[in-house]
């Protein structure tokens, strides 16, 4: 199992959190306890409230230039973030922090697309939160796209039928599918 380099990072609305004890994910596959965290790569997927529904694409070595203008349009950006326009305003309100942790408890969880680290052992954070600061400022700082959407599910459904790398979190929280009305 591929180990993080020197450090993971783990994002909450909470500042005050001291431990981090291994727990049941509710949507996790796994039922073991886990300390959950994301390397600095995908740090960018959590920039978010913790429920905000979002769904991520993001160009890969085999992202096809036709996928690649389809889903990002033209310009620099090589990623992009969708969200509902009724998460906007929780977004703009939203005090996230980001925890530090040491990454020697730490290994990559064995899943499809390896995307986050666990520790089975309580970990203590490096240092105090930082406050992660304005979340669109934010995305817009690493040159990535928010995109607001009526509804994810049309765009979900285009952007995983592409060569683009692309993850889902919290998609139960999205408006249902019934309710889409027009294509986001």
């Amino acid at each position: 199992m591929a180990q993080p380099s020197a450090e993971v990072y783990h994002f909450s609305e909470d500042p005050s959190i001291r431990e981090f004890i291994p727990h049941v994910a509710a949507s996790a596959a796994d039922h073991r306890p886990f300390v959950w965290a994301v390397g600095a790569e995908r740090a960018p997927d959590y920039w978010f409230p913790r429920n905000c529904p979002r769904a991520m694409a993001w160009v890969t070595p085999v992202t096809t230039q036709p996928d690649r203008d389809f889903v990002l349009g033209p310009g620099k950006h090589d990623r992009v973030h969708a969200v509902e326009y009724g998460w906007l305003d929780a977004i703009a309100a939203c005090h996230l922090f980001v925890y530090t942790l040491p990454a020697q408890p730490f290994r990559l969880i064995d899943t499809d697309v390896p995307h986050a680290y666990v520790a089975e052992v309580p970990v203590t954070p490096l240092g105090p939160p930082e406050h992660v600061g304005d979340l669109l400022r934010r995305h817009h700082d690493a040159g990535i796209q928010v995109r607001l959407v009526d509804n994810l599910w049309p765009w979900w459904d285009v952007v995983t039928t592409t060569s683009l790398g692309h993850s889902g979190i919290r998609l139960a929280n999205a408006i249902p599918r019934r309710s889409a009305g027009r294509p986001g």
